[in-house]
């Protein structure tokens, strides 16, 4: 009767060394901190984005607006009357029924977006992060 015999080989490896381990944790960590700081910058370049989007987006119906009332919307006025109807003067003679945009949409970081009409130049901007005038203006 023939037995056969299995060779072990305790000085096989079977796993990895802590050295090993801890070089892919340092490879890891140095790789992290050269990453992470640009993932994190993101967020505020998407609301910066977002800010300029809504921007355009006034600004579309702001000219739909004058191409019924031949005429922007007052500073006194404001955003506001192009989802009502102005009850300050000028009054518009042609304003849409059912309005130009359906509500006023909030900047990125939760604040009314500015309007100011300086004899027909507009100007429509966020206070930016900041919040305040003087800040990063958008």
């Amino acid at each position: 009767m023939k037995h056969y015999f299995k060779s072990i080989d305790y000085h096989r490896k079977n796993g990895f060394t802590l050295i090993e381990v801890m070089v892919v944790v340092v490879i890891l960590g140095i790789l992290a901190a050269m990453i992470v700081p640009n993932i994190m910058s993101r967020p505020e370049q998407a609301r910066i984005v977002k800010a300029k989007q809504d921007i355009l987006a006034i600004q579309s119906a702001l000219d739909l607006y004058k191409l019924d009332n031949n005429t922007y919307p007052s500073t006194e006025q404001g955003l506001e009357a192009l989802v009502r109807k102005p009850t300050i003067p000028p009054i518009p003679l042609h304003w849409k029924s059912d309005g130009y945009l359906q509500t006023l949409p909030e900047d990125p970081w939760g604040e009314q977006y500015q309007y100011r009409n300086n004899n027909e130049t507009l100007r429509i901007f966020s206070y930016g992060p900041a919040g305040r005038e003087g800040g990063s203006e958008i």
